[in-house]
């Protein structure tokens, strides 16, 4: 088992440390607002509380932030992340929805990247699965097919850090898919945007997944 810190105290904050724990992993919850932190972990029954600012526990650091947030996080912590795995769950998509808030041809994942120390392993993954879709058997969030565990897509540079999340993610009874190196966070960034394109404009709601099929 890991140990996990998530840095935010959001949806999918709880949700993902909801699974976690459930899984059998060490949680470690960061927000600001200690309070709310406390009262999360005690909600949660497991976790403990973290100190912003001081080195997270964790093996594996969860941006579970908004993006510019979350950005703003890793400038402020520094070298405290070295040698971390850094999980960003961010989508840097603009407010009306018509793009993103980092360069063209860049990622939010790679911004992230930029201002992390060197020797952080940075993995984009859990960006395309909304919060309340992982919250564990709930009726709304259960997939058509129970069968069938959510997808997770992952990319990063480093293949034993992707390697390490992947175990992450099969622990809490998903399926991950290596989709490459840090650049293609922009097309898994781009899956998000989609989804809410999706959510808006054809769902109408927010109770589903993307995924992939084997066909033969």
């Amino acid at each position: 088992m890991s140990s996990i810190s998530i840095i935010g105290l959001g949806n999918m904050a709880r949700a993902l440390a909801g699974r976690a724990l459930t899984a059998g992993h060490a949680v470690e919850l960061i927000g600001r607002d200690q309070a709310k932190a406390k009262e999360l972990a005690a909600a949660l029954r497991g976790a403990t509380v973290g100190t912003p600012g001081t080195t997270p526990a964790g093996d594996i650091v969860i941006l579970a932030a908004p993006y510019a947030g979350a950005l703003a996080v890793v400038r402020e912590y520094g070298t405290a992340l070295s040698g971390k795995i850094v999980v960003d769950v961010t989508n840097p998509v603009a407010p009306d929805l018509q793009g993103f808030v980092v360069p063209d041809n860049g990622s939010g994942a790679q911004e992230i990247a930029e201002a992390a120390p060197d020797d952080a392993y940075v993995v984009k993954a859990f960006n395309t699965v909304f919060s309340h879709v992982l919250v564990a058997e709930s009726v709304e969030a259960r997939p058509v097919d129970v069968n069938r565990p959510l997808d997770v897509f992952i990319a990063g540079d480093d293949a034993r850090a992707k390697a390490r999340v992947s175990e992450f993610v099969q622990s809490l009874g998903l399926r991950p898919w290596d989709t490459g190196e840090l650049f293609m966070a922009r097309a898994l960034e781009n899956v998000g945007l989609m989804e809410l394109g999706l959510m808006k404009h054809s769902v109408k709601h927010a109770n589903f997944s993307l995924g992939i099929t084997l066909l033969g």
